[in-house]
């Protein structure tokens, strides 16, 4: 949700923050909701991580329609002290990690048309509420989340923020997990991309790597297409214990002269559980 350049609109908060204008959304909008939302669930259930399951269940995400931010806030407070808040599209970098530091996520108001079921390119309302908003009801990830917005305020103080986002993209984004001998989706980015589930776990073309800090976060990624690389974390425990006892102001300095590692590059160090083909990225498979 973030980008550089930015300028506030004059409609929005200091903070970035607008209303989320729930009575302005129109009969098809909430049919765009329903349409992604049906066709998710009846996907994810033996493919996603089960406390992702969990979260829909304890914020009533089911009920139909476009939420409402209030009472879906309501709801995560009571869970685990999170709530929603509206903004205009990408936010700074700053005021990115000021919310989540704050256990604010940050979501667009808007949501794709009915011909962009499929692709959009800017995170929308089922992107960000869909996607992230579930797990935030889960404790751990939920600690997670918050440690990630303190990190990037020192991460920017640091010029280190091209490191940590690395961080972001692999876990929240488009990380994996195991679940006893399964592989779990649980980022964002899959979770709510019907195409981009069934790529994630059972596509030959992409690596699945064992999770490493250093590792990743030297990692390139792409942007324009589904991922060439999966990391997979052993739980959100681990990911948010790891998170919490890593000193990442030594790290900053010991990657600046690292140089990075090339996106479907397997090193001898990984954990791999799959070695991909890469087919995809080759252009020898048609999306």
């Amino acid at each position: 949700m973030t980008a550089a350049n930015l300028v506030r609109p004059d409609h929005a908060a200091a903070d970035w923050t607008i209303p989320q204008g729930w009575a302005d959304y129109t009969a098809q909008d909430h049919a765009t909701w329903d349409s992604l939302f049906e066709r998710q669930v009846r996907l994810l259930p033996d493919r996603v991580a089960p406390e992702f399951l969990d979260g829909l269940d304890i914020l009533r995400l089911s009920k139909p329609g476009i939420p409402d931010f209030a009472e879906l806030s309501e709801r995560l407070m009571r869970a685990t002290g999170w709530q929603v808040v509206a903004v205009p599209g990408l936010v700074p970098d700053d005021v990115f990690f000021d919310h989540l530091a704050n256990r604010r996520f940050v979501s667009g108001n808007f949501i794709r048309q009915p011909h962009q079921l499929d692709y959009l390119q800017e995170p929308d309302v089922f992107h960000d509420v869909f996607g992230h908003v579930p797990l935030l009801a889960n404790p751990i990830f939920a600690d997670y989340m918050q440690a990630y917005g303190r990190g990037g305020q020192r991460a920017a103080a640091m010029g280190a923020i091209d490191r940590l986002s690395r961080l972001y993209w692999y876990t929240v984004e488009f990380g994996l997990v195991r679940s006893g001998d399964a592989l779990k989706i649980f980022g964002a980015g899959i979770v709510s991309s019907f195409s981009e589930t069934i790529f994630a776990l059972e596509d030959p073309s992409p690596n699945r790597i064992g999770f490493d800090l250093r590792r990743l976060m030297r990692t390139k990624y792409r942007i324009d297409d589904f991922q060439q690389n999966y990391f997979v974390i052993d739980s959100f425990e681990d990911l948010l214990e790891q998170t919490l006892n890593t000193d990442f102001g030594p790290l900053y300095t010991e990657l600046n002269g690292a140089p990075d590692i090339e996106i479907e590059v397997i090193l001898p160090t990984d954990r791999v559980y799959t070695r991909g083909t890469q087919d995809r990225a080759h252009g020898r498979i048609i999306a």
